[in-house]
């Protein structure tokens, strides 16, 4: 994999370990890999209290307890006061050595669930990623002390109790203020409740070399900040594409009026709104520059499809008859189309084709609808369950929420990084089908259209959430959208 950036790309934890193996293979041996973690965790715990004086490391059986230890030792011997508390009476393999070297050299140890003694930073060295159970025992009453106790906390790979590779937390999870990861980011670290345990995340690669890496594919990648690129100086509104917005039913027009917006301001050449008559005045008295029409019935929405270059469908729609109708006639017309809110609904009543350049941006609910299964069986493997409804509709999708997720039929798979609990509030998921149509009528695919919007979305919701995440608007992402996309920002 030439090129391979580390701060971009995502692993399972099945794919660490398989990275482990061919370091050690390549003659780095496993004891030099452990110390390597350590030292990088000092370092990271340096920079982040450069001012503390007194450690609790608390240490499980296997090699995340190992980089504990060893961690430990490191402190010591730079003249840190260090105390650890282990959840077993023994360790194996390497992290048996790594004890052993703690121990050979005045360390001192306390055997879990001893009360954990004060100490300016603690640090988490009890599972790592390996984890796939609740922890239990010695482990939980551990881990709930370490919650409880109110200095911060710097987690070692992984917090314990998060599943690597979901981002699920089990109970008892450890709330880390920060994390440092080894070898590779671990997938999980990124959505769900990843980022709420992980707080600051920041990856060291251990030095391993980049042939390694060079053995194994990454099962995702990270968004990297984007813009579209200068336009020349003879374009016209004809260049851009022709947006149609179809959604609004009855006191629903507020949703599908941000919809068209959003596309505006992303540089849509042009766009229209099909809606409830009601909603066309109050549309042209907030924002001139959109085109809605009032349609009442399927066949009044021929001469706005014929027109349009891409479609946006689902804000406000609405399930029942008028809303059902003009979903089938624009689906129908098989162009390039982001489906969201009750279109979304709709095709999970009545799946069917859909065209061939297709967006799906739906949210755990509505996925879970699609897949005939649980919002919490989504939420426990996010991964899976974006993967599978890009699959099932051959569509590429979105699937929002902490850490939204971006997948396509083939497999590929992209997590953004950006975003925040502001965003909790009504309209922003019509915004985000708003950017992405707008991009796929700028001319880009699916794939770079879902990607670079949901980026653009979530980058603007972090900016507007300067001012306070509570109260963020769905309209308040307009100006910086305009200046993101054009790279002002």
């Amino acid at each position: 994999m030439p090129g391979h950036d580390p701060q971009s790309t995502l692993y399972t934890t099945a794919q660490v370990r398989a990275l482990d193996r061919a370091a050690i293979d390549a003659g780095i041996a496993g004891i030099e890999l452990m110390e390597r973690a350590a030292r990088a965790a000092l370092d990271a715990l340096r920079r982040r209290w450069p001012q503390a004086r007194s450690l609790c490391v608390s240490c499980g059986p296997g090699n995340n307890g190992g980089d504990g230890f060893m961690l430990a030792a490191l402190a010591r011997a730079e003249g840190l006061q260090v105390a650890v508390v282990a959840t077993a009476g023994q360790s194996t393999g390497d992290a048996a050595r790594a004890r052993e070297r703690f121990l050979r050299e005045g360390g001192v140890m306390a055997s879990a669930p001893a009360a954990l003694p004060d100490a300016e930073v603690h640090v988490d060295a009890v599972f790592g990623s390996g984890l796939n159970r609740a922890p239990d025992g010695n482990a939980a009453t551990l881990i709930e002390a370490l919650n409880a106790q109110p200095n911060p906390v710097l987690a070692l790979d992984v917090p314990s109790g998060l599943a690597a590779d979901t981002g699920m937390a089990f109970e008892p999870c450890v709330h880390a203020t920060a994390t440092v990861c080894f070898v590779g980011w671990k997938r999980g670290m990124f959505t769900a409740r990843g980022a709420d345990h992980c707080g600051e995340r920041s990856l060291s690669t251990l030095d391993i070399p980049e042939r390694v890496y060079a053995q194994s594919s990454p099962d995702a990648t990270l968004l990297v900040p984007q813009a579209m690129p200068a336009r020349p100086r003879d374009s016209h509104k004809g260049s851009y594409g022709h947006v149609l917005a179809i959604g609004g039913d009855l006191g629903a027009g507020g949703a599908v009026r941000m919809c068209a917006e959003a596309a505006a301001r992303i540089g849509a050449g042009l766009v229209s709104v099909a809606t409830r008559e009601a909603n066309v005045g109050p549309i042209l008295g907030a924002r001139p520059e959109l085109m809605p029409h009032g349609v009442h019935v399927p066949r009044n929405l021929e001469p706005l499809l014929a027109r349009a270059s891409v479609l946006a469908i689902g804000p406000g729609l609405g399930q029942d008859d008028w809303g059902r109708g003009l979903w089938q006639a624009a689906l129908d017309a098989g162009k390039p189309t982001v489906l969201d809110a009750d279109g979304l609904n709709l095709l999970a009543a009545d799946p069917r084709a859909l065209p061939p350049a297709c967006v799906l941006t739906p949210h755990p609910g509505e996925a879970a609808r699609l897949l005939g299964t649980s919002t919490a069986d989504v939420q426990a493997d996010r991964f899976a369950g974006t993967r599978a409804l890009a699959q099932r509709f051959r569509s590429v999708v979105v699937l929002k929420g902490a850490g939204s997720l971006v997948a396509d039929p083939d497999g590929r798979m992209a997590v953004c990084p950006w975003g925040n609990p502001g965003m909790a509030s009504g309209g922003m998921g019509d915004v985000l089908t708003g950017v992405i149509a707008a991009l796929l009528a700028q001319g880009l695919s699916p794939w770079d259209a879902a990607c670079l919007g949901t980026g653009l979305h979530a980058r603007a919701a972090d900016l507007a959430a300067r001012a306070g995440e509570r109260g963020l608007l769905a309209s308040d992402l307009f100006v910086y959208l305009r200046a993101l996309v054009n790279g002002r920002a």
